[in-house]
C-alpha cells in the first residue's frame, strides 16, 4: 500500500515543501547508511537498525561489531565546512573592497566558506534576527547599522560574530576591529601644523559615525594643542563621496577669510575638495593644503597625489577572522576591541602656507 504524502504548514500557515523534500533526503541517506554498515559487517539491516536504536534482543558481540563499523564511518566522514555570513552594507568599493578580500581569503585558509551580504540588502536590520538557527555557523559584520543593543540580542542568543570597522561605540562585550581613527586624525593635523598651517577647515564623516566623532575629536586635538580653536563654520559633515565632499569644500572655500588647509574624512572627500579648489582657480598645494584619510588607490591616482592616513585595511580582515576563530573554537578573544595603528603618508597635496 502506498503511503499518502503529508505536507507540512509552518505556524504562519505557508507550505512547506522543502521541509518535506529535506525529511525524505535525509530517509534515504540513513537507509543508505544502514545498508553500508549491515554489508560491512555482515548482519541484516534489521539488526543494525535495532543496535542503533538500543534494542535488548541483540547479541553482544554482534552489537560490538556493528557499533565499531559506526564509530569507522564517523572517523571517515569528513566535518561539515562551517559557514560564515559576511555582511558589508555598501557596494564593494576599494575601501571595503579590501576588507572583505582579506576575509574571504583568510576564511579560506581557515577551511571555512564564505556567503557574502553586500550593497542594499546588507542594510536590513532584520537580517540579524535570521542569523541564529539559519544555515551559517558564525558572521562578521561590517559597519553594522544596528544599535548596540541588537547586537547585543544577536550575542546572548548564543551566535558568534565579530563586527568590523563598527559604525556605533560597540557594546563592552562584542568583539570588534577597528582602525585607531583619533590618532590618525592626530596625526595629519599635526603634520599641516607643523607646515605652518593655523587656519584649518574639516569636512567630517556623518555625525552618526564612529569613525568620523572619532577623527573630528583627533583633529580638534591637534589643533587645541596648538592653541588653535576649531570653530563650527570651519566643520562641515558629509557623507564619504567626491560629490558631497565637492560642494562642502565649495562652502569652506567662500568663506573669508579662506582657509589654507582642509583635512578631508576620506580620500573621495579629499578628491572633491581638490575638484572645489580648481573650479575657483585655486591650486593645491600652492593656494590650499588638503590632506584625505584611507590611503585607497584613488590617493595616489589623482593629481596632486594625496597626503592621506593609511587605514591596515587588509589587516583589519585578517584580525577579524582571527578573532573570529578564537569564538568559534570556544575561546575568548584576548582582547574584545582591538584598535589597529595608522599611519601617515605625505604625498604632493600639502605644502607651507603661502605668505601674503
Amino acid at each position: 500500500m502506498k503511503h499518502p504524502v503529508v505536507a507540512t504548514v509552518n505556524g504562519a500557515g505557508q507550505f512547506r515543501y522543502s521541509d518535506l523534500v529535506e525529511r525524505q533526503a535525509e530517509n534515504v541517506k540513513q537507509r543508505a547508511s544502514l545498508r553500508d554498515i549491515a554489508a560491512e559487517t555482515g548482519v541484516s539491516i534489521a539488526t543494525v537498525s535495532r543496535v542503533l536504536n538500543d534494542h535488548v534482543n541483540v547479541a553482544p558481540r554482534t552489537r560490538d561489531l556493528v557499533l565499531q563499523a559506526v564509530e569507522r564511518r564517523r572517523r571517515e566522514t569528513p566535518a561539515r565546512t562551517r559557514t560564515v555570513h559576511l555582511r558589508c552594507p555598501y557596494v564593494l568599493t576599494d575601501y571595503f573592497g579590501l576588507i572583505v578580500s582579506s576575509i574571504a581569503e583568510t576564511l579560506k585558509l581557515h577551511g571555512l566558506r564564505l556567503l557574502l551580504d553586500a550593497g542594499e540588502s546588507g542594510q536590513h536590520s532584520d537580517v540579524l534576527r535570521g542569523l541564529p538557527g539559519g544555515d551559517v555557523d558564525a558572521a562578521i559584520l561590517i559597519l553594522p547599522p544596528e544599535e548596540g543593543d541588537e547586537l547585543v540580542a544577536l550575542s546572548r542568543a548564543g551566535f558568534p560574530f565579530v563586527v568590523v570597522d563598527p559604525r556605533t561605540p560597540p557594546p563592552p562585550d562584542i568583539a570588534s576591529v577597528s582602525a585607531a581613527h583619533s590618532a590618525g586624525a592626530r596625526a595629519v593635523a599635526d603634520h599641516l601644523i607643523g607646515l605652518g598651517h593655523r587656519d584649518i577647515a574639516v569636512i567630517a564623516g556623518p555625525e552618526e559615525w564612529l569613525a568620523g566623532d572619532a577623527r573630528l575629536a583627533g583633529h580638534r586635538a591637534a589643533l587645541a594643542k596648538a592653541g588653535v580653536l576649531l570653530t563650527p563654520d570651519r566643520v562641515r559633515h558629509v557623507e564619504p563621496t567626491t560629490a558631497q565632499g565637492r560642494s562642502a569644500a565649495g562652502e569652506l572655500l567662500g568663506l573669508g577669510p579662506r582657509p589654507t588647509a582642509i583635512v578631508c574624512f576620506n580620500d573621495k572627500v579629499a578628491v572633491g575638495t581638490v575638484q572645489a579648489a580648481r573650479e575657483r582657480g585655486l591650486r593645491v598645494p600652492d593656494d590650499l593644503s588638503v590632506a584625505g584619510f584611507d590611503d585607497i588607490d584613488l590617493a595616489e591616482a589623482t593629481y596632486p597625489r594625496l597626503t592621506t592616513v593609511r587605514q591596515p585595511l587588509q589587516e583589519m580582515g585578517r584580525m577579524a577572522v582571527t578573532q573570529l576563530m578564537r569564538v568559534l573554537d570556544g575561546h575568548q578573544p584576548e582582547a574584545l576591541h582591538i584598535e589597529l595603528a595608522t599611519t601617515l603618508v605625505v604625498r604632493d597635496s600639502t605644502a607651507a602656507p603661502r605668505v601674503g
